[in-house]
């Protein structure tokens, strides 16, 4: 007589009836199933494959190599999700309005003209990164850590040189220059409500005139002509006639940086870049983008992990030739081309943080009745 064996199938079958029953009759406790039997009959999840997200909301200037992206989102295996929020006060502004339910983890690019409303605002959990120990302590400007500088820049004024040789106009060597009747109409700046780089020039201009000067001196520039362009990119790009813009305006409100792109970047090798900064003493303003964890997020330690990055030798040397804002952690190295053509400004124009923090939504008001109505 042929053995007839039951399946695999039956067998488990069997087993879950077993196991059952026993339960219903209490006869075994539940702790005698071996793991072995359980096993036999509990099917185990799949070990997952998914990655997990970080959002890092910032500015739209925000850039990083594909190198160095895939260098952190390898070793921390993770993938990184940028949300690009518009120009610093735009980006901000939807940062403070989500805060009750996050955009992102983190965000990146709100600088010293807008730190303190981010602070205020209570939108930054506070994280003493170690990396803060290669950082001078010129840089750190929040005492509680919630703010992490990240890079800086001068904000100056930018020339093109033809352009202004065509119209035999020599290039302005201080604020005063801009409101004479020979650069009528050659201006474009950036509204400083919604672009850093404008507040910075805006701060720049009440450091020179004071509080009972600065108003009358916005007035003859806008006599003069000046252009108001929402962000920077559409005062460079758009407005600008320099070599990567195609507008009509030879002068604008940029980076001391912006020269050295133009060199990098050019379609055909310069020797010697096609525009000019003006690092006069005084004209320039200083600008310091920090970074910070979002207050709510769900994923605090990954949070950490890109803000340590942010801060390391890796990102703060990658970051020069993407964003052209230099690094603050005193372990990053240069590019040579940097140290070749930057112009550096002795004397930045200064305004007292507090000041900035006590005054700027007043002062936005005062120059937007000003120079917009």
């Amino acid at each position: 007589m042929r053995t007839i064996k039951p399946t695999r199938m039956q067998i488990a079958e069997m087993m879950v009836l077993v196991i059952t029953i026993i339960s219903m009759t209490g006869c075994v406790p539940a702790a005698s199933i071996t793991p072995t039997a359980a096993e036999n009959v509990v099917q185990t999840a799949a070990p997952t494959t998914e990655t997990a997200v970080l959002r890092v909301m910032s500015h739209d200037s925000f850039a990083i190599s594909e190198e160095a992206l895939a260098a952190f989102e390898s070793q921390n295996h993770v993938k990184v999700q940028f949300l690009k929020s518009g120009d610093t006060g735009t980006a901000l502004n939807k940062a403070i309005l989500a805060k009750e339910n996050p955009l992102a983890d983190v965000f990146y690019g709100v600088d010293n003209t807008f730190l303190s409303r981010a602070l205020e605002e209570g939108i930054f959990e506070a994280y003493p990164s170690p990396l803060l120990a290669e950082i001078p302590a010129n840089f750190k400007l929040d005492g509680e850590q919630r703010a992490l500088p990240v890079d800086y820049g001068d904000v100056c004024l930018n020339y093109d040189i033809s352009g202004l040789e065509e119209r035999g106009v020599a290039p302005p060597e201080s604020l005063e220059d801009l409101a004479e009747p020979e650069y009528r109409s050659l201006l474009v700046v950036e509204n400083p409500a919604t672009s850093s780089p404008g507040l910075a020039f805006l701060l720049a201009t009440i450091a020179r005139y004071g509080e009972d000067g600065y108003l009358d001196y916005w007035k003859r520039l806008v006599a003069n002509d000046v252009l108001v362009a929402d962000g920077w990119e559409t005062a460079y790009y758009t407005e600008f006639s320099g070599s990567s813009g195609h507008g009509p305006r030879p002068i604008v409100v940029s980076y001391n940086s912006s020269p050295v792109f133009e060199i990098l970047f050019a379609e055909t090798k310069l020797e010697q870049p096609p525009t000019a900064a003006v690092v006069a003493s005084d004209t320039c303003f200083r600008q310091i983008e920090f970074v910070g964890i979002l207050r709510g997020t769900q994923n605090r330690a990954m949070a950490e992990k890109w803000v340590d990055f942010m801060l390391s030798p890796r990102f703060q040397e990658d970051m020069p030739m993407q964003m052209f804002v230099f690094p603050v952690n005193e372990n990053a190295e240069l590019e040579e081309t940097f140290k070749e053509f930057l112009q550096i400004p002795e004397d930045t124009a200064q305004v007292d943080p507090q000041a900035i923090s006590e005054n700027r939504e007043r002062w936005l008001s005062e120059w937007t009745e000003t120079v917009l109505r």
